[in-house]
């Protein structure tokens, strides 16, 4: 099955954001891709924390949404949007929410980001607990691909790739294939993403597919990007290092199930 990881360099305009992410599916789509996955934050990277307050939605219903579910349907796509600021309690905090549409425009699977980030090294600081309330409950969902392959997919965004009992609990229900669309600090990114991708990929003898932002942002933001897909033995089959881009790849039934075969880790777990 292809998928594209889809990375861009969101601004500070939610409508500009929807365009640029409606190109990169429309190509995702040309390319024969099944499923897309856009970024966290792809809809806005604002000035301020609180700006993603100012077009949060209620679940089920806003522009942001509206987009997603007719960009599925128009284009035969599972979509799943990256993150986007769904409402809860009095709209004074949001949800930091993933959805994912399948070909018919349906949402079938939610899961509000669990881990919230916090770094300071005196000169960078973020605190996402200002403004966004944490979820609790881990998502899979099941893919049915067009050669009538299912796959199983366990959602996480950016920060939660630090927590591999996230992983761990996702592969203990069958997930083959791990999503973690982020918006990694340049600063961070550049440390650790890429061998944290790689470990829970190979921890999870699972695919991991990761768009993220990647570049400099109107807010003054630079973000480490490198979307990328990586096999179950952590192999990197595609790549984008900055700048919007379709990053392009392929699911490996075979792949998948000669190396649980050959290293079969995950029925050696003891704990």
């Amino acid at each position: 099955m292809k998928l594209a990881a889809l990375q861009m360099v969101s601004g500070m305009d939610r409508d500009e954001n929807l365009a640029a992410a409606r190109r990169l599916l429309e190509e995702a789509a040309a390319a024969g891709a099944e499923l897309a996955v856009l970024p966290e934050y792809f809809c806005l990277l604002g000035a301020r924390d609180t700006d993603k307050l100012a077009i949060q939605e209620p679940f089920g219903t806003g522009p942001i949404q509206d987009f997603l579910a007719r960009a599925s349907r128009e284009l035969g796509l599972w979509i799943v949007g990256g993150t986007l600021p769904i409402t809860v309690g009095d709209g004074a905090r949001v949800r930091n929410t993933c959805l994912v549409f399948d070909p018919q425009g349906d949402c079938v699977a939610r899961y509000d980001k669990i881990h919230l980030f916090r770094f300071d090294n005196g000169s960078e600081r973020f605190d996402e607990a200002r403004v966004l309330e944490r979820g609790s409950e881990p998502a899979l969902f099941t893919l049915a691909a067009r050669d009538g392959r299912s796959w199983r997919v366990g959602l996480s965004v950016c920060y939660d790739l630090r927590f591999p009992e996230l992983y761990r609990a996702y592969a203990a229900q069958g997930a083959e294939l791990l999503l973690v669309p982020s918006a990694f600090t340049h600063t961070t990114g550049q440390a650790h993403w890429a061998t944290l991708l790689r470990a829970r990929a190979i921890e999870n003898l699972a695919y991991v597919l990761a768009p993220a932002q990647g570049g400099l942002h109107a807010n003054g933001r630079r973000t480490w990007g490198h979307s990328m897909l990586v096999d179950p033995w952590g192999q990197v089959l595609a790549e984008q290092a900055e700048g919007p881009a379709c990053v392009l790849g392929s699911l490996d039934a075979g792949r998948l199930d000669e190396a649980r075969r050959q290293l079969p880790a995950l029925e050696h777990r003891l704990l």
